[in-house]
């Protein structure tokens, strides 16, 4: 890990696209933090990106059992089929 000092209203940059300003550190030590990046970068906080995995995890894959009686279910149904538009005529 690379541990820079910094003050308020320097920057850093990461490759030649990417700018992180410090704007304000306040009395209690919290750092107000500005990133400039291309839309194409995404910027999360690490809580949201650990959270965002935890969902994907919980997320992940269906029991066995639920799927099997999901496929059961749905067996023995046919795919619907769209309506013509009134008063168009269909399509060959």
């Amino acid at each position: 890990m690379l541990v820079l000092s910094r003050k308020a209203g320097e920057s850093l940059m990461i490759g030649d696209q990417i700018s992180i300003t410090i704007l304000s550190v306040d009395s209690n030590g919290q750092v107000n933090i500005g990133v400039s990046a291309p839309r194409e970068v995404l910027v999360l906080r690490s809580e949201l990106q650990k959270a965002a995995a935890t969902n994907q995890d919980a997320a992940g894959t269906a029991p066995p059992l639920v799927v099997a009686e999901l496929e059961s279910a749905l067996s023995g149904h046919k795919p619907v089929q769209p309506m013509p538009s009134a008063g168009l005529p269909e399509r060959p």
